[in-house]
């Protein structure tokens, strides 16, 4: 090795991503790969002391919607606050390529409802620098980040691209129209794409309850897809999907897989009415696997569920006439007459005309105060329920008093799924199980419900050293999850290890210090747009191809990140 690496990390407690017992070495750099581990290395031209500290591989991150942050930022936060450095968009089927002058607000309303980002942060946020897919990255090429961003081909966009209408109509494609879809998808792939992505639920709607476009694409419509990603010869298959007909729907996601030779990989849920379907649907992944039909579930390292506050999109008063009459006011303005006593008695004495929507909001048995740091595993007598049991107030006067504490940004959670038996061993099974992935932190989408970009962090602080309510995960075991693990899926096998000759994309953990921030609102979207950041305390240093990118918790404005083009070999 030469003397004079551009960066040593001297001293360091290395997990190197493998899974393997950690050692204790010092990591040099240049050129933006390692190029040496050992005792005692060479002085390099900077240093970063890593001495009691965990020296691990960049997170990657295989489910995010930074689609369009990444049009108009440099920085994809908060993933890259929380040791991501590789950070996968278009997932879900939604994105913004391909996409014709004509059909921009189609795409815009879709991924407004689909993914709660507000149509006035879209429509002054997006520059629209591009027609096809391959002018999308080229857009995205132009560009520098604080991680590296890696693209799939997402079907709405193709759907709307290719029948424009009658996409929305869910109208069956023809012959033609299967034929171009699939030629944009290859071409998607052979332009740089790590995958092509569907989505099959009720749950993805635009804001005026249309479904998305892909809801009802017939199997001969995804073979065809899935047949031309794979002539392409790489990329994987990301779906997510209802399973109401659990047997019919995964039969032909086999089909899908067996007709592309390209893996897939499925959204993993506990749904509270089936809570023990996921372990069936994860026993027809292995059985496939064992048929050399690769298959992925990915999982969330907890509950997948909502913020409720004052400030932010959804609160467990929405809906009720009285809060209607204020929901569009600033914030301000609207905490002033949440003060008042006429008002509080007068919305608490409503209810939700909606059903549904009420169970999601107001279920106090199901609700619980998030805190600081943040707790995602909370104990049924932390609901507000309990807690409002032992006070003289109602579950609602309780749960609208303390959101009107600190200046009425509290915030309230609510977990929807993997939380049926109100602790996290589902969530262990499901990231234990060795046919799935940690993902679906969902970064840059939901943007005033959640944060669950944060999930990575949570998985080496809860899992690793901080529960309590049940075993624990192991370290290295941890580490390799989101690093290796996740970078193989999607082809990236030059990242995930600290090697040398693989790329030097590395975080420096003071691990005693790890700490989750509660979620708090930003105004910082384009048009003023509203959404819910975290951050964490203890990541010493974060780096992406060998230039830290934050050192301390502070953004040294170096912008390393670059757009991934195609899967990568180590060296």
């Amino acid at each position: 090795m030469s003397e004079n690496a551009a960066l040593v990390i001297r001293g360091g407690t290395i997990l190197d991503g493998s899974g393997g017992d950690p050692i204790d070495a010092d990591i040099a750099v240049s050129d933006g790969k390692i190029t040496a581990i050992g005792a005692n290395l060479p002085k390099g031209a900077d240093e970063i002391d890593a001495r009691g500290k965990l020296v691990t591989p960049g997170f990657v991150d295989v489910h995010t919607h930074y689609d369009a942050q990444a049009t108009w930022s440099n920085r994809i936060t908060p993933s890259s606050w929380n040791g991501v450095t590789t950070a996968m968009i278009g997932n879900c089927g939604v994105g913004f390529a391909p996409c014709m002058p004509d059909q921009r607000d189609m795409l815009v309303k879709l991924m407004e409802g689909v993914e709660d980002i507000p149509e006035v942060v879209l429509t002054e946020g997006l520059p629209w620098n591009w027609e096809t897919f391959e002018d999308y990255l080229d857009a995205l090429d132009a560009r520098q980040y604080d991680l590296d961003i890696a693209t799939q081909v997402p079907h709405a966009a193709v759907r709307v691209y290719v029948m424009g209408e009658r996409a929305l109509r869910h109208e069956p494609a023809t012959a033609a129209d299967r034929a171009a879809m699939a030629k944009i998808a290859a071409q998607g792939i052979r332009s740089g794409a790590l995958g092509f992505s569907t989505s099959r639920t009720i749950n993805h709607k635009t804001l005026a309850g249309e479904h998305t476009p892909t809801l009802r694409a017939e199997e001969d419509e995804l073979v065809e897809i899935a047949t031309a990603v794979g002539a392409a010869g790489s990329g994987w298959l990301q779906v997510i999907s209802d399973f109401d007909d659990q047997d019919s729907e995964f039969a032909m996601l086999r089909r899908m897989v067996k007709a592309a030779g390209r893996p897939m990989t499925v959204t993993i849920l506990q749904r509270d009415a089936k809570p023990e379907s996921w372990r069936d649907l994860m026993g027809k992944i292995a059985d496939a696997n064992a048929d050399d039909l690769h298959i992925f579930g990915q999982v969330l390292t907890r509950p997948t569920g909502i913020m409720l506050g004052f400030e932010i999109s959804q609160n467990p008063f929405i809906n009720r006439p009285s809060w209607d009459k204020i929901a569009d006011l600033p914030f301000d303005e609207k905490l002033a007459i949440l003060r008042q006593p006429d008002f509080r008695a007068q919305l608490i004495s409503e209810s939700n005309p909606d059903e549904r929507l009420a169970y999601r909001v107001s279920c106090w048995e199901r609700i619980f105060p998030l805190g600081d740091p943040p707790d995602y595993e909370p104990a049924p007598d932390q609901s507000i329920a309990a807690l409002a049991a032992h006070t003289n107030k109602s579950p609602d006067e309780f749960a609208y008093d303390m959101l009107l504490e600190d200046g009425g940004k509290t915030l309230l959670y609510r977990p929807l799924s993997n939380y049926t038996y109100g602790d996290l061993e589902t969530v262990k099974d499901m990231f234990s199980h060795p046919n799935s992935l940690v993902g679906l932190g969902d970064g840059g989408a939901h943007v005033s419900i959640i944060s669950d970009a944060s999930a990575f962090t949570y998985m080496l602080t809860h899992w690793t050293r901080d529960r309590t309510r049940g075993d624990k995960a192991p370290l290295p075991w941890a580490i390799k999850r989101m690093t290796r693990d996740n970078a193989a899926a999607i082809g990236l096998n030059d990242r995930g290890l600290l090697r040398p000759g693989y790329k030097a994309d590395i975080n420096v953990i003071d691990y005693d210090r790890l700490r989750l921030h509660a979620p708090k609102v930003a105004y910082d979207l384009p048009s003023g747009g509203r959404r819910l950041i975290q951050k964490a305390d203890g990541y010493d240093a974060t780096i992406v191809s060998g230039a830290p990118v934050q050192i301390g918790g502070a953004e040294t404005g170096a912008l390393p990140g670059r757009l991934v083009r195609g899967p990568h070999d180590a060296g």
